[in-house]
């Protein structure tokens, strides 16, 4: 059974840094993609970015390029999410997702889901 359990949320001042995790179990990731997500009350669940097992690149959305950045950890089977220069619009629930072969920035194309983290950030 797939399990994703991220964590790292919490609550920062705007301009502050928080680095959020999701651990995966329950299979060989090695031909799946992991998403980031995020959905922020009365709001849509948004793409924040995504990342292969097998590739070192990411892919990011325009609203957090060049201040977020997906990394990860084969070897632990853990993903990270580094969150730089933080602002209260990146307030919200963060979930990361994985799916077989590429990423894609649409949520209904992953199938595991984590619990999700809550990110709040004070102006």
């Amino acid at each position: 059974q797939v399990q994703l359990v991220e964590s790292g949320g919490g609550l920062v001042q705007a301009g502050g840094s928080l680095r959020l995790s999701c651990a995966a179990s329950g299979r060989t990731f090695s031909n799946y993609a992991m998403g980031w997500f995020r959905q922020a009350p009365g709001k849509e669940r948004e793409f924040v970015g995504c990342i292969r097992w097998s590739n070192v690149n990411a892919y990011y959305a325009d609203s957090v390029k060049g201040r977020f950045t997906i990394s990860r950890d084969n070897a632990k089977n853990t993903v990270y999410l580094q969150m730089n220069n933080l602002k209260p619009e990146d307030t919200a629930v963060y979930y990361c997702a994985a799916r077989a072969g590429a990423g894609s920035i649409l949520s209904s194309e992953y199938n595991y889901w984590g619990q999700g983290t809550q990110v709040t950030v004070s102006s």
